[in-house]
């Protein structure tokens, strides 16, 4: 997804910058795309896509080590897609991971990675974030790299969706929970406006910017935030 024209960084407030409706907001297109990427896998191997790159995972997993979080915290990765950022979260040693995603094919996709990987630990569900099932409840920390973005794209609903999305971070974390974002279609004011009920900011993490008229922005934005008590 690209960063809708806004330079992040930038004091517009939320309101002043809604997206244009995309198929990128619909379950219809992530179906379609992990539908290819899964047999593609079962032909030749190739895990498909990583969301923002290696370097965002990277960014991420060393801001927990960083950090000293216990390898045993339980982690949600929401939107999980092909499951590679918890591959990567496993192969650094963390231990319990648990990996959702509202495409029955992503979710199959992932499965299959995590078996040829050989991680018999780490659990993937199929979930719809916004509904979250009761199962999904009492974690250390949540992850996001581009399914709010997905979420705020939606054709129908999207502002209402992303209140929910909000809702559903909170109820699914402990109290003083950490939720990592990173998005490249909202600036990190324009996040927190969106995220301000229950949360509280711990730190922005860098991430590469750049030079457009004499400004300087980023094309992504990645946050720590707290669940409030």
């Amino acid at each position: 997804m690209d960063a809708a024209g806004s330079i992040h960084g930038s004091e517009q407030n939320r309101e002043e910058c809604e997206f244009v409706p995309s198929k990128l907001g619909t379950k219809e297109y992530w179906d379609e795309a992990y539908t290819r990427e899964l047999q593609t896998f079962k032909e030749i191997g190739d895990v498909g896509e990583i969301w923002f790159g290696e370097e965002s995972m990277a960014r991420v997993v060393q801001w927990l080590e960083k950090e000293n979080i216990p390898q045993d915290a339980s982690v949600l990765d929401i939107g999980t897609g092909n499951g590679m950022f918890l591959v990567e979260l496993a192969k650094c040693g963390f231990t319990n991971l648990t990996g959702i995603d509202y495409s029955p094919a992503s979710v199959e996709l992932a499965k299959n990675i995590m078996a040829k990987e050989e991680l018999t630990n780490i659990r993937i569900m199929e979930e719809d974030f916004l509904s979250p099932s009761p199962e999904l409840s009492g974690f250390d920390v949540c992850i996001d790299k581009g399914t709010f973005d997905a979420i705020s794209l939606n054709p129908e609903n999207a502002a209402e969706n992303r209140e929910q999305y909000a809702r559903a971070v909170r109820s699914v974390l402990k109290d003083d929970g950490l939720f990592i974002i990173t998005s490249c279609n909202w600036t990190k004011d324009q996040l927190l406006s969106i995220l301000c009920k229950g949360f509280e900011i711990q730190q922005e993490l860098p991430t590469p910017s750049f030079q457009f008229g004499g400004r300087t922005g980023n094309s992504v934005t990645a946050l720590v935030l707290k669940r409030k008590n």
